[in-house]
């Protein structure tokens, strides 16, 4: 059970209880299991057994894949509100990706087992399990779309926006985006090689679009990144 009212509200931003009445959305919530997790600490590996799924209330959470030559993928950081590891929880199987937390964070875990024994006292409720599911599988369509019909600089600047719009604090009559990040993983991110990603970066700044630090990113003219992301 949430600790404070406010984690239950961030809980309830989460796109698993999306459209839920109070009620059931309480319901569920406390049948849920808070987890303080450390810095580095990892929360399941590749080829784990989906047993559980998980909102984060506090922190970031990475998550990533292991290629057979033993490189890394950075596929998402997740923040504030993000749900993960469901996919392997509505169907069983080994784990597809590693998560673990690139801060000290605060998540809420419902087990498979759980969430099955609630659903069948809740089987109205399965269309927003359903709408959480195609939630994600439009993500993952949007970013194949972009790798496909979208340039490098343009993938960098809808990143940019994406990190900012989530992580993003307004300072100075700006916004601050502390992404966390590398180089190398914002490479990743938005699939291309880190000298690309870096040439399209000082591009950027050269134009007095962004000003980049090591860990965040600077952004003076988020218009100029969303008409170059188009």
């Amino acid at each position: 059970m949430p600790e404070n009212p406010r984690e239950e509200q961030l809980l309830r931003s989460a796109p698993l209880f999306g459209g839920m009445d109070a009620e059931n959305a309480r319901s569920l919530i406390a049948m849920m299991v808070r987890r303080e997790v450390s810095r580095g600490e990892t929360l399941f590996r590749e080829g784990d057994d989906g047993h559980a799924m998980y909102v984060l209330v506090r922190g970031k959470v990475k998550l990533a894949r292991t290629a057979r030559d033993g490189r890394e993928n950075l596929l998402a950081l997740l923040g504030v509100g993000d749900m993960f590891g469901e996919l392997t929880v509505f169907d069983p199987g080994p784990r597809m990706s590693r998560a673990h937390a690139v801060e000290d964070s605060i998540v809420y875990e419902l087990a498979k087992d759980t969430l099955d024994v609630w659903l069948d006292d809740h089987l109205d409720m399965s269309r927003h399990m359903l709408r959480a599911l195609a939630q994600r599988i439009r993500r993952t369509s949007n970013t194949m779309a972009d790798l496909i019909f979208s340039d490098v600089p343009g993938r960098v600047a809808k990143a940019i926006l994406d990190l900012g719009h989530r992580f993003g604090r307004m300072e100075r009559g700006h916004v601050t985006v502390r992404h966390g990040l590398t180089q190398e993983e914002l490479a990743q991110l938005v699939g291309a090689s880190r000298e690309t990603v870096n040439k399209a970066l000082a591009d950027f700044a050269s134009r007095g679009w962004i000003d980049v630090h090591i860990g965040a990113v600077e952004v003076y003219e988020p218009e100029r990144l969303r008409a170059r992301s188009r």
